[in-house]
């Protein structure tokens, strides 16, 4: 079962027309819906199942600048300016807490890696974030009780961390009291055109007509955008992690040694990972994309862990085209809800306490697992679509929505309305996948 999101109230009533509909009910669903509403625009959201239900609740919590790909560092920045100011611009409380992000290691290898992310980091974007190499001295005070020592690490005191099980739903009560329009649940089946551009979402409850739509889906964007014969490279990686019971006397910063990863919880406990390791099922999917994710399963060998079940066959027999006029996988399915992997997430632990053993009695409160929605290059789908006008796509965030969900709604919004962008649109464009451009890979993490 996964994390307790809070209280999104349902709502199927369903507008005659509005200028945009969001399909998607994640991070960067709501945040997308946000920035258009802010354009005095109208618009529908529309969530299969409730508002963050899969990896927009499932994730870490962290919003940060720290190691980002440089394709995407700074949009990270932007974010970051905008989760800082959420609250109180809207009234409401995302859990967002400035505690600052380390990455911490004891080997001289990992301290160089550091150095030449930090060094492309301060080329691009000069004094506009940070991010500070620092010392084994003040590692260490910053994580009162470590009896690990370590080497030294990247610092950023400006990062932050923000609750997941409550940004999302919190963004999209205030939406609705702004007269957004949120709709759960409910299922977008596909979308009518006319004159070869969007004219219309149709939903299991009726038809919305619209003049742009935003496929936001996470997880079940290449499924839907299957339908009208865009293809989306995106496979699904599964990342497990635990809560703990409250603790007192740890680290309140947010931390990673890629052995372990931890956050401060605002209820007083940490959420722990092992690292950055995920597992992958095999599906009919991982064989039609193979050629594209070759380096990108270089780039992970020792970290991601393939194996084959009952996901193979069931996507096996998913249809891959449809008719809208009856019911369809997204209603079938309106969670993903997936098994985290147990040897992951208390392996996580153990390297917590192997660190922080006056932390020994920490009680696990529960463990659950989230598919992240990755691309071949590990970094977003921002983008509209040529051949369909009016059809735009959020997706692919392979990990990194969280963090990124607001800036990436703000530049999506601005793609939509034609506005100048709030940052370079260009190396989240889906053509990017068919116009021969290479698949690059970032080195960091």
């Amino acid at each position: 079962m996964g994390p307790k999101v809070e209280t999104v109230a349902d709502d199927t009533t369903l507008p005659a027309q509005v200028d945009v509909v969001v399909i998607g009910g994640g991070i960067i669903g709501v945040s997308t819906a946000l920035y258009l509403s802010e354009k005095g625009l109208q618009v529908a959201l529309c969530e299969k199942g409730h508002i963050a239900g899969e990896q927009s609740s499932r994730n870490w919590g962290w919003v940060r600048v720290t190691h980002r790909d440089m394709r995407e560092f700074q949009l990270s920045i932007e974010s970051l300016k905008l989760w800082r100011k959420m609250d109180a611009a809207l009234g409401i409380d995302t859990g967002f807490n400035q505690c600052g992000i380390l990455y911490m290691t004891a080997e001289d290898s990992m301290m160089d890696n550091h150095r030449v992310w930090l060094d492309k980091a301060r080329n691009l974007a000069g004094d506009a974030f940070d991010t500070r190499e620092i010392d084994g001295r003040s590692v260490a005070e910053l994580l009162p009780g470590a009896t690990k020592a370590f080497k030294g690490g990247l610092y950023t005191p400006g990062d932050g961390r923000a609750e997941p099980q409550r940004a999302a739903p919190a963004i999209a009560n205030a939406l609705r009291k702004r007269g957004v329009k949120i709709l759960t649940p409910c299922a977008a089946r596909g979308i009518e055109t006319s004159a070869g551009r969007v004219s219309a979402v149709v939903t299991e409850h009726g038809t919305i007509r619209c003049n742009s739509v935003v496929v936001a889906g996470g997880a079940w964007s290449r499924l839907f955008c299957g339908n009208l014969d865009i293809d989306v490279p995106q496979l699904l990686v599964k990342a497990s992690v635990l809560r703990t019971e409250p603790l007192g006397g740890g680290p309140t910063v947010s931390a990673s040694n890629k052995k372990f990863a931890f956050r401060k919880r605002a209820d007083g406990g940490y959420t722990v990972a092992f690292g950055f390791r995920t597992y992958s099922d095999l599906t009919p999917d991982s064989f039609r994309l193979f050629f594209k994710y070759i380096e990108a399963l270089k780039s992970q060998l020792g970290s991601l862990r393939v194996g084959i079940g009952a996901r193979f066959f069931d996507e096996l027999r998913r249809p891959r085209h449809w008719a809208l006029d009856r019911p369809t996988a997204f209603e079938q399915v309106r969670t993903l809800d997936p098994e985290p992997i147990t040897e992951y997430t208390d392996a996580g632990l153990r390297e917590f306490i192997k660190v922080f053993p006056h932390l020994s009695h920490a009680r696990i409160a529960q463990r659950w697992a989230g598919y992240m929605d990755v691309t071949p290059d590990a970094i977003p789908v921002i983008s509209g679509v040529d051949k369909v006008p009016g059809f735009f796509i959020g997706t692919g965030f392979s990990g990194h929505g969280f963090g990124i969900g607001p800036a990436a709604g703000k530049l999506m919004a601005d793609l939509v309305t034609n506005d100048t962008p709030l940052v370079d649109p260009h190396a989240f464009r889906l053509s990017r996948f068919s116009d021969g451009t290479k698949i690059v890979i970032d080195a960091g993490f």
